[in-house]
């Protein structure tokens, strides 16, 4: 597929829900994925529950191997509230996420806040050594004082020896937090490699749902930046939202209708739309005009090479997005606000979008 502008910014997918810790022996993930379940006192005996596409429940020991009928009857009996409380905070997560897709514009950044933002050392130092005071015996038994002082000596050194590494690291840290800050105050008003990086830094706060490509040039002295992101297709966006019965333990999927499936993918593009530009204007001081347009990569039958299907393009100069009211951004609708900026979308009436011409990557049209 052959792509418009030279430079390139490649975004993971966002993590959500794989590896968030509840409590001990507790860990969950989307549907099809593990759940894997502590029993019992301490570090208990490790279930797998794997989650169907239905929401129903297969039982599985720590090694894989299917659980019988009876093991999982026992394992209900036995640890029912905990199942239920693991399932329940994991369906309410789903459903967090899910809502989270058509709500992505809320976090845009306002364009006041440009800038660098201090990050302190997320690790603490090493905690003190408390020195063993010895009993009466040891002070006048000479050996035993002798492997007192000996022991408090080595662990007198080996706490010297981690607060040096620790040292280190938090130098490393503040002297990338030194260069961040450079970057962003003074680099970004002139240097595309810097200004490539802090974007970059920025996008990555997105869930994405699967990687996505950003390409992008800057023109007219970095004044004006051309964007093209790839965007997931409708099908790609989770299609159901979850529940909890009452009296079973498993999860009820509720499928969402064709028409809000429609609604949460057109909220999901603009929002993506919206974080993207809010990005520019807040991290790129020097940009005042931005030319965004977003694709649909479909394979070509023929020879089975895709090619990009422009969803929509859009002009916005840093006064129009000025005027947006930033601290209300949940009231705002994306897609109606993009009306007041040079648009080009076209939407059915049942919300499909159009294929549509995207704007040329002139510096002209300054």
């Amino acid at each position: 597929m052959e792509y418009r502008f030279q430079r390139r910014i490649r975004l993971a997918p966002g993590v959500r829900l794989i590896s968030t810790r509840l409590r001990p022996g507790l860990s969950v993930g989307p549907p099809g994925i593990e759940l894997v379940v502590g029993r019992g006192e301490g570090e208990g005996q490790p279930v797998n529950l794997e989650i169907t596409a239905s929401g129903e429940i297969r039982y599985r020991h720590g090694d894989g191997t299917r659980m019988s009928a009876a093991e999982a009857r026992a394992l209900r009996r036995d640890a029912e509230e905990e199942l239920r409380d693991a399932l329940q905070a994991h369906c309410e997560r789903l459903n967090a996420s899910l809502d989270r897709l058509g709500r992505l514009h809320e976090q845009t950044p306002c364009p006041d806040a440009i800038g660098y933002e201090p990050r302190s050392y997320p690790e603490p130092p090493p905690i003190p050594v408390i020195l063993e005071r010895p009993s009466w015996w040891q002070g006048v038994w000479g050996p035993a004082r002798q492997r007192l002082q000996e022991e408090n000596a080595r662990r007198q050194a080996e706490h010297a020896e981690a607060y040096r590494a620790w040292e280190w690291r938090k130098a490393e840290f503040d002297a990338q937090e030194f260069q961040r800050q450079q970057r962003e105050e003074e680099a970004t008003w002139e240097d595309p490699d810097a200004m490539q990086q802090t974007l970059t830094e920025r996008l990555e706060e997105i869930d994405w749902p699967r990687e996505t490509l950003i390409d992008f040039e800057l023109v007219d002295d970095c004044r004006t930046i051309a964007l093209d992101i790839e965007l997931p297709g409708e099908q790609e966006l989770p299609d159901r939202h979850w529940s909890m019965p009452a009296k079973r333990i498993k999860l009820t999927p509720h499928r969402l209708t064709a028409t809000r499936q429609r609604q949460l993918y057109q909220a999901y593009l603009h929002g993506v739309a919206f974080r993207v530009l809010g990005a520019v204007f807040a991290r790129l001081p020097r940009t005042e005009l931005v030319l965004l347009s977003g694709y649909r990569p479909v394979a070509d039958s023929s020879d089975g090479d895709a090619s990009p299907s422009y969803l929509f393009s859009v002009k916005v100069t840093r006064e129009q997005w000025e005027r947006l009211d930033f601290d209300r951004l949940e009231a705002l609708d994306p897609g109606e606000a993009m009306k007041a900026f040079t648009l080009r979308r076209d939407i059915t009436r049942t919300g499909d979008f159009r294929v549509i011409e995207p704007f040329a990557p002139d510096w002209r049209w300054r």
